[in-house]
């Protein structure tokens, strides 16, 4: 069984390149994401292409295996199962789930994991709207654009949520912006970096650095805003 190090590693890795859309993450961005040393992911990445998990380059980054990928996939897979588990069975909400989960992906099995899967309806998104990787590796790719590029006067639905830190969140909640929200820009500033959105018939104002953390795609339903 691979260690909770090397799991938490090799999901990091996972993350980065998606985010970054970049074939290799560097041991920088892995250092900043996993709050450790440089030195200390250094010594871990050669770690793992022993194990045949990744291939490191110095100076140019670390990619993920097949190996190395099928694990990313199944340690994400159990990360947001529990997370959408704990909202639905438990009534945590969104800003609580991250955290525990966190702790939750390294023990529970791929067996519960599994009946956790059906139990909830093999569900395709978590709490977040970060798609749920299948049993085989597969994961639902949903299209989506980030709200600061949406254009004006076009409803559009929130399905992604980036920045999943509790506070964020938090203040998400507290504006109206949940996953499925129905809203518009109404206004844009670029000068002072501001959208405006409608939402349930409120003007709320977001700044373009949070605008940046959510992705929506256009509402395709005659829903009042």
């Amino acid at each position: 069984m691979p260690s909770l190090t090397t799991e938490n590693y090799v999901k990091a890795i996972y993350q980065i390149c998606v985010r970054d859309a970049q074939e290799a993450a560097s041991t920088g961005k892995i250092a900043e994401l996993l709050g450790v040393a440089p030195g200390t992911v250094t010594s871990m990445l050669k770690t793992l292409e022993g194990a045949n998990l990744a291939q490191y380059t110095p100076y140019e980054g670390v990619s993920l295996t097949a190996s190395g990928q099928a694990l990313a996939m199944c340690v994400l897979r159990r990360h947001r199962l529990m997370e959408l588990f704990l909202v639905k069975t438990l009534d945590l909400s969104w800003d609580e789930v991250h955290e525990e989960a966190e702790n939750l992906e390294h023990a529970v099995s791929e067996t519960l994991i599994n009946k956790i899967d059906d139990y909830l309806g093999n569900p395709t998104h978590d709490p977040h709207g970060d798609p749920i990787p299948q049993a085989d590796g597969n994961m639902a790719q949903a299209e989506s654009t980030p709200l600061l590029s949406f254009p004006e006067n076009s409803p559009f639905r929130l399905v992604r949520v980036l920045d999943q830190s509790g506070d964020f969140l938090r203040f998400l909640s507290e504006v109206g912006l949940s996953i499925g929200a129905i809203g518009q820009i109404v206004k844009r500033s670029e000068t002072a970096e501001m959208v405006t959105l409608l939402l349930e018939g409120n003007e709320t104002p977001l700044s373009y650095s949070v605008c940046k953390k959510l992705l929506v795609a256009k509402n395709e339903e005659n829903h009042p805003l």
